[in-house]
């Protein structure tokens, strides 16, 4: 392949969609982002730094919930972690 070539493959041109619904900026309202920081519910007109904040998210509720979704996340792959390993058995 010539140096360069990959570049007019379809998805290298973006001709297929890369981003799912959730991550794509619709234009369907507003998100709400919970700040690590601030330890509050965030919206697009007050949200802190990318590195502050878990979202975004559909609604202030799931915002407000983030950090317990993180918290059952950890816990189920830590388990699966531990059934590859052998443990628990």
């Amino acid at each position: 392949m010539e140096a360069g070539a990959y570049l007019s493959d379809p998805v290298a041109a973006g001709l297929l969609s890369v981003h799912s619904d959730l991550m794509n900026d619709s234009g369907r309202g507003g998100h709400y982002y919970w700040c690590t920081r601030h330890h509050r519910v965030e919206t697009d007109a007050d949200v802190c730094p990318a590195r502050h904040v878990l979202g975004p998210y559909a609604s202030a509720a799931d915002a407000e919930n983030a950090l317990q979704k993180v918290r059952e996340r950890n816990e189920a792959w830590e388990a699966e972690d531990a059934r590859w390993a052998g443990e628990g058995r």
